[in-house]
């Protein structure tokens, strides 16, 4: 059954701003908790936790394999480290300190990246990483999390914080509208959320994307066409039932992304499909080219990833 959800898009809320926030709501309840960052905290938004909480933040400097292990070396105390970057950085500058000394000892690190995607906007290609899910997903041991809006950001760090084991949370730069209910919203690690029901064919989307495949969504079903919208936050582990179920309905499947479609959700979705019940299943994200200097909106629109691109390439295959 298909949740509630707000279209409207008149509240926006950045998902790093609900990393922060919810930062300082779990410092308030656990004294375990420890936030470091890499000479960002106004951007990745721990500038909030250490204003409230300034003896368990750490500022590690522009050194993000430095930070990584003294995030490693804090979870082997007992503590609960928030490891923070850019995602360029966190899982690209960084990758063998997470991979060996975090992965490898199944310590109990997050790994928390901001800035992700090509909606990071005017920086350009260098600081637009659509290739972190990738990175992290290979590792073993790793969670991978990446929220569609501020009440699944909230839910997800806090689900991080009482998940044991290495975890990676990636959010956004770029404000975006607030789909969930509050009052309603349930986070499940490793369970997709069915956000639209539908008969014709599967749109698996997540990040951001699950706004804007939703609004694609209300477009084809103007033309009478039924799709089925689900909100994959966790990448790893994926929720194989879920999609494995609804590609079996529909028969046809559109993964959508903000991320390379090498490694990402697309191969997720394909690796689970094509063990049981293989489909057609098309690709919409960021195909083997880098990002560019551009503004967030202009960018997601020439990448085909916004609500009208998807629409179109769906009509395509239909």
């Amino acid at each position: 059954m298909a949740v509630k959800y707000d279209l409207s898009g008149e509240k926006k809320i950045a998902t790093r701003e609900s990393y922060g926030n919810a930062l300082v709501e779990l410092g308030q309840e656990h004294e375990d908790l420890v936030v470091l960052d890499a000479d960002l905290a106004g951007a990745t938004k721990t500038g909030t936790f250490k204003k409230a909480f300034p003896d368990r933040h750490i500022d590690c400097g522009i050194a993000e394999a430095n930070m990584m292990g003294i995030a490693a070396g804090l979870a082997t105390c007992g503590k609960v480290p928030f490891a923070s970057s850019f995602a360029m950085f966190a899982t690209g500058r960084a990758f063998e300190q997470v991979r060996n000394t975090i992965a490898h000892g199944e310590l109990n690190v997050k790994v928390a990246a901001s800035h992700a995607g090509i909606s990071v906007g005017e920086d350009g290609a260098t600081h637009q990483c659509c290739e972190d899910i990738a990175l992290m997903r290979v590792i073993p041991n790793m969670v991978v999390i990446n929220p569609c809006d501020d009440v699944e950001a909230q839910a997800a760090v806090k689900a991080a914080y009482e998940y044991v084991g290495p975890m990676y949370l990636r959010f956004g730069r770029l404000a975006v509208p607030v789909l969930n209910d509050p009052e309603t919203y349930r986070f499940e690690l490793g369970k997709g959320i069915v956000m639209r029901d539908g008969s014709d064919l599967t749109i698996i989307a997540t990040g951001l994307e699950v706004y804007e495949s939703l609004v694609a969504a209300e477009k084809l079903a103007a033309e009478g066409i039924n799709a089925e919208v689900i909100n994959i936050h966790t990448i790893k582990p994926i929720d194989k039932e879920l999609i494995r179920s609804s590609a079996a309905k529909t028969g046809k499947v559109v993964t959508v992304e903000e991320h390379s479609v090498i490694g990402g959700l697309y191969s997720a979705v394909c690796e689970t499909l094509a063990e049981k019940n293989p489909v057609r299943v098309l690709a919409i994200g960021v195909q083997d080219e880098f990002g560019h200097s551009g503004p967030a909106k202009d960018l997601l629109k020439e990448f085909g990833l916004d609500s009208e691109g998807i629409y179109k390439k769906i009509k395509e295959i239909l």
